[in-house]
């Protein structure tokens, strides 16, 4: 009797095993790309930085905290605040959006698209 309980232990262990490796094997894959930014390609503020700012700053920044960016009013606030100076390293936008308090709510690519931006001349494109 014994010998037959190890062998129904041994069988259901080998199908377990079997029943695991083929679920395992039959999962999908997948790859993440992380976006790259490159410095030589122009960055539109219409296009890249607004949506941006409209996404992860606006629900604190809508006007009751400077800088104020709402849409229509972003590119003045960041223009009058001088938020957007050379070097872009050392300006203040960009030294927020890097910062412990800030550095979460946007990705490194993110981050990427603002510096260039502002090394760019911070223009009011689309």
């Amino acid at each position: 009797m014994e010998y037959r309980n190890m062998r129904r232990i041994f069988g259901a262990l080998i199908f377990v095993l079997i029943a695991g490796a083929a679920i395992l094997s039959s999962c999908e894959h997948h790859s993440f790309l992380v976006e790259t930014v490159d410095p030589v390609d122009s960055v539109y503020f219409g296009a890249v930085i607004q949506p941006l700012l409209e996404k992860k700053c606006a629900a604190c920044h809508g006007g009751s905290k400077d800088p104020d960016l709402r849409a229509d009013r972003s590119y003045e606030s960041l223009v009058s605040g001088d938020y957007v100076t050379l070097p872009a390293e050392e300006s203040r936008l960009y030294r927020k959006v890097i910062s412990s308090g800030h550095a979460a709510y946007t990705l490194p690519e993110e981050k990427l698209k603002i510096l260039y931006w502002i090394t760019q001349g911070a223009k009011n494109n689309k």
